[in-house]
């Protein structure tokens, strides 16, 4: 499974204006909402809102990856954001994080939305991804970059 298959130039922004965690969640989601693959905004707001409070998506290198499960949506639905400046996630290295991968999938897709995940820490997990995603000058770009790495 490959994250390129979810992810498009309309879902992509190399440039978060914000510096507030749940205002870069909206962000990202309001993204992913304009593909139509959302029914409910609100309830899939709820779900990732939810999910962070139980433990921070933050992760480490840099890499935060909101996601939750919610009747909102039928199949996988995702969104990137790039902010180079990092936003203060609550990671687990105690770093900003700058590279945003929200994931949101039914609530009954455990095994994708497993598969979407591990490949995603995957890809992140190596530097040379990380910096190239990093400095992507446009939303092409930054898939491009994602694509060559997935083959």
């Amino acid at each position: 499974m490959r994250i390129s298959d979810f992810l498009s130039e309309s879902v992509i922004t190399i440039s978060i204006p914000g510096k507030e965690k749940t205002a870069l969640i909206e962000q990202l989601l309001d993204l992913a909402f304009r593909t139509g693959k959302i029914s409910n905004r609100d309830a899939a707001l709820k779900a990732l809102l939810d999910r962070e409070k139980l433990m921070s998506t933050g992760l480490e290198n840099g890499i935060a990856v909101p996601h939750a499960k919610t009747g909102a949506v039928k199949d996988i639905s995702m969104a990137l954001g790039i902010c180079r400046e990092g936003i203060d996630f609550q990671s687990a290295d105690g770093k900003p994080s700058q590279l945003f991968f929200l994931l949101l999938a039914p609530e009954n897709a455990a095994g994708p939305n497993v598969q979407v995940l591990a490949q995603i820490a995957r890809l992140t997990n190596l530097e040379s991804f990380r910096r190239e995603l990093i400095e992507a000058r446009s939303p092409a770009a930054a898939l491009e970059i994602i694509r060559k790495a997935e083959y």
